[in-house]
């Protein structure tokens, strides 16, 4: 099988990057979403995504006009996925949501069609037998900024068929992607089993009161060296998906950090529409953070 036809589902912030990206690598692309003020959205951040990939990636106007013909915005899941070779998944970090969309796609996607989610929670076993063909679907997660940090994380599940796996790696490397395949299903894959830890005691810093947010990166930056500390990480990262990880938790264990967090980041983030870089604004304001002010350690 070749894989020609993308569908992306899902404009967020990581959907539209996942299918600018791709359609950037020449491939066609049709980004789906709920509905039509959700891809308006999308269509706006096009301008804005070939800006940063003139300025970052060296991309040509030729390059970027072929990215606009390569994509198709749609509101109809089953006129998205109709000619689908590969399905990207990027709906809310929310298992209800997740598995109501699998079992609506499943009925409408050619049977050749393999699924692959970009969940950075939700193991592949999970979702599976909601996807109605377990042979055909795996985890296929990218990180925030994919046009800097080309990462690419395939991780399947007992049932993945073996050649789909190789399939999905090989694609990987064809969108611009470092492939990183795991061996065995691990929640968090392996940049969120090592990144979900740091950016949860930073936050606990901070919603404890222990300290403020810029003293907590200014304590990591200097000591380690690092470009950013948590907080500019989670700016990136969008608070959404940390308030959605956070709100797993506090349903499912009622685990009582958890529940403050989210009190935390709903009343101080979400309902003031500061939801990191998306926004322009989150912990620090952009396009110029604090972070990287001369002055910032002063």
């Amino acid at each position: 099988m070749k894989i020609e036809n993308i569908c992306v589902a899902g404009s967020g912030v990581l959907g539209f990057q996942i299918a600018f990206q791709t359609a950037f690598k020449g491939f066609k692309v049709v980004l789906y979403d709920i509905n039509e003020q959700a891809l308006d959205k999308a269509k706006e951040k096009f301008e804005e995504f070939c800006k940063i990939y003139q300025a970052q990636v060296g991309a040509t106007n030729l390059e970027l006009q072929a990215t606009r013909d390569n994509l198709t915005y749609l509101s109809d899941l089953a006129q998205a996925c109709s000619n689908a070779d590969l399905v990207i998944e990027a709906v809310p970090e929310n298992p209800r949501i997740k598995i109501a969309f699998y079992h609506q796609l499943a009925k409408l996607a050619p049977s050749k069609t393999i699924f692959a989610s970009n969940s950075s929670t939700l193991l592949p076993s999970k979702l599976a037998s909601s996807t109605g063909r377990p042979k055909q679907f795996l985890g296929l997660h990218f990180a925030n900024q994919i046009w800097i940090h080309n990462t690419a994380e395939i991780m399947g599940c007992g049932q993945t068929d073996p050649e789909v796996f190789n399939l999905i790696v090989s694609f990987a490397k064809n969108i611009g992607m470092i492939a990183l395949p795991l061996e065995k299903e691990q929640p968090g894959y392996i940049l969120n089993s090592l990144l979900i830890p740091f950016l949860q005691a930073a936050t606990d810093l901070v919603v404890n009161e222990v300290t403020d947010f810029v003293t907590v990166d200014k304590t990591w930056m200097n000591a380690t060296g690092a470009p950013m500390g948590p907080f500019g990480i989670l700016d990136i990262v969008g608070i959404t998906t940390v308030y959605n990880i956070n709100k797993i938790k506090a349903d499912k264990k009622k685990d009582p950090m958890a529940i403050k967090t989210i009190e935390y980041l709903q009343t101080q983030f979400i309902d003031k529409n500061k939801l990191g870089v998306s926004t322009k604004q989150g912990f620090y304001t952009y396009p110029n953070p604090a972070y990287k002010d001369k002055d910032f350690f002063k």
